[in-house]
């Protein structure tokens, strides 16, 4: 439970929603959430960030940082989410929205699914198979993926999830200029975002990509 965690950790979740402008009542599922993430880590290396302190900004904040950019959204697949990043997060910012958590690797999709059931995430859902096999063509309204691949090996993986024109929500470091030059034909850069992270010095940008009608 979140009371494992010490009270800087607390301090820098209240800090970072803040920063980001959200709601402050999010801070105990969040932490409810990373204090699971901490405890599984020990055990079964989900993730290479061990400190929960640095968790907060590098997965929690940095995955809520795209919370304003998510209106008109309704379904959202996360690709090779891992532990639920930034699909968790989102799900417990957003209730309204519904999130399909793609994860191929067994250990990581058994930490997801405890997790949605210990948040009780009735708007997540788990899928152990990698991205292009999951059966759900253009179920989505969005997908996004974390660090996972380039834009275009990103559509391969999962572009038949989306509807017609449906958005790819590609989270990034610096701007990925060659990877928007490298779309596939139909496919349309709308905009290439710089993100604000509350404690991260790092470049962040959110790149969207809209799939054709």
């Amino acid at each position: 439970m979140s009371g494992s965690l010490d009270a800087d950790v607390r301090g820098r979740l209240d800090d970072g929603l803040r920063g980001l402008a959200l709601d402050p009542s999010l801070a105990a599922p969040l932490l409810e959430y990373l204090a699971l993430l901490a405890r599984w880590n020990r055990t079964y290396n989900l993730t290479a960030v061990r400190d929960p302190r640095e968790m907060v900004v590098r997965h929690l904040l940095d995955s809520l940082a795209v919370v304003p950019h998510m209106r008109g959204i309704a379904t959202l697949a996360d690709l090779g989410t891992g532990p639920g990043l930034p699909g968790i997060p989102l799900a417990i910012a957003l209730p309204g929205l519904r999130v399909a958590l793609v994860e191929s690797n067994g250990k990581k999709a058994r930490f997801l699914r405890q997790a949605v059931r210990t948040l009780g995430l009735e708007n997540a859902s788990v899928h152990e198979c990698r991205a292009e096999d999951l059966d759900m063509p253009g179920a989505f309204d969005a997908i996004t993926a974390r660090a996972l691949a380039t834009l275009a090996e990103i559509i391969v993986f999962g572009g038949h999830l989306l509807r017609p024109g449906g958005r790819l929500l590609a989270m990034k470091g610096v701007r990925p200029d060659d990877e928007i030059a490298a779309l596939p034909d139909g496919w349309r850069m709308l905009e290439a975002i710089p993100l604000a992270v509350p404690g991260l010095e790092a470049e962040r940008h959110l790149v969207t990509v809209q799939a054709p009608d």
